[in-house]
């Protein structure tokens, strides 16, 4: 019964339970008008003629791959309880001062719930900053969802806080083990979709990256996971115009931040012709900092692969990208030194550290690289207070507005950081 708690399920997952008259119960779909109907899971509109069963009922395909909901069957969920309170915050770093100011803001949404946007430029400790909200949340026996778009980010964040945190913590993803509840729960966005009134503090880690970004039916998950009276941090470093217009509007506070935690600027691109990469690779493997290389498409970077090795055959060169099987592994081993180039794309632009890593970007002309992409990718170097610089090359055939504004943002946040 124990892991039912705040849980948004169907009823053949009740089917250890004899009796169910302890859930509250919901209908699985509302008649909007004569013609639609909505899904009170995903919450998701749908043409009733388009989503007819052969026994009359109404389904949802949108949220299909998590269990059928049906309009002729229940949606059920127990409430959230409290946990046992607890010490359970064991990491000993500090905070510089800027990041200390934004943390005890987060603090205080404990006694005034509130929704806060931290927008903090990359490799700032976005991470660090949570860590005394959260703290104070389990002191008080509430529970904790921390969720992020990207499966890479979770595995991350799930890793740092096993590591800083003593209190039990759940990861829930795609190929995560069964849910096994407990007062943190680092999960995929998409997850947030199985939970409903279970959390006392929301963080949404990563808000503007796909597939949140202007998603409708993850934020309207993030919404139903929330309790009444919660607080909704997100975390990012580039914001997105819906959270922008509700900051205009007064429903979402903004906390910024532009300096990194080891106090030294950005890495500013640097933009260099295609023709001379194989030769800017070679002369950076002298160096033996590990080397992440981004490409734009999966066809490409099997290829770029493969050559690359030919060239440099005494190095140790990976691959990944979100259809990889060993992503996972191949993104560890280039942690530990295992491998010495990764290449992917732009799966991991975003939410990972590597220590005294350079950056190269291949084609940097292309239409998947976007100016918010570029900007993330950018801050994969510099990251490590051994080394707070770093190289970040754009190879291309001819500039675009993305790379030309990404180069622009950074260097104005840089000034604002007062470096320039």
């Amino acid at each position: 019964m124990e892991n039912f708690y705040g849980r948004f399920l169907l009823k053949k997952e009740l089917s250890t339970l004899d009796d169910d008259t302890d859930f509250i119960k919901i209908e699985g779909m509302d008649n909007i008008s004569l013609t639609k109907i909505k899904c009170n899971r995903c919450g998701t509109i749908h043409e009733k003629k388009q989503v007819l069963l052969p026994i009359h009922a109404y389904y949802c395909p949108t949220c299909i791959n998590l269990g059928r909901v049906r309009s002729d069957e229940y949606l059920y969920f127990l409430p959230q309880q409290d946990f046992p309170r607890q010490q359970a915050l064991r990491w000993k770093g500090t905070l510089t001062t800027y990041q200390e100011e934004i943390s005890e803001q987060l603090v205080k949404t404990i006694v005034s719930p509130r929704q806060i946007l931290v927008q903090a430029v990359t490799g700032a400790g976005k991470t660090e900053m949570i860590y005394q909200a959260v703290a104070e949340y389990l002191k008080n026996g509430k529970s904790i969802g921390i969720a992020s778009p990207r499966i890479d980010v979770c595995i991350e964040l799930y890793k740092r806080f096993s590591r800083d945190f003593s209190c039990k913590i759940s990861l829930l993803h795609g190929k995560s083990e069964p849910y096994s509840r407990a007062p943190i729960v680092i999960c995929t966005t998409h997850q947030l979709l199985r939970f409903r009134e279970a959390f006392d503090l929301l963080i949404i880690d990563e808000v503007d990256a796909f597939p949140f970004d202007d998603n409708a039916m993850l934020y309207f998950a993030a919404n139903n996971a929330r309790k009444t009276d919660s607080s909704l941090i997100y975390l990012t470093a580039t914001s997105t115009e819906k959270l922008e217009k509700q900051i205009k509007s007064g429903d979402i506070q903004k906390l910024q931040l532009v300096h990194r935690f080891h106090g030294q600027a950005l890495v500013l691109p640097e933009f260099i012709w295609y023709t001379k990469m194989m030769k800017l690779i070679i002369k950076q493997r002298k160096s033996k900092f590990p080397l992440l290389i981004f490409i734009p498409e999966i066809d490409f970077g099997k290829q770029f692969t493969q050559d690359l090795q030919k060239k440099l055959p005494n190095e140790n060169i990976a691959f990944v990208a979100s259809s990889s099987e060993n992503r996972l592994e191949a993104v560890e081993n280039f942690r530990i030194g295992k491998t010495t180039i990764l290449i992917s794309t732009t799966i991991l632009e975003r939410g990972v550290t590597f220590p005294k890593v350079d950056v190269f970007v291949i084609k940097a002309e292309h239409k998947n690289f976007t100016k918010s992409t570029l900007i993330q990718i950018a801050g994969r170097a510099g990251r490590a207070i051994e080394r707070p610089t770093g190289l970040v090359y754009f190879f291309h055939e001819g500039k675009t507005r993305a790379m030309i504004t990404t180069c622009q943002e950074i260097k104005a946040i840089n000034k604002a950081g007062g470096f320039l």
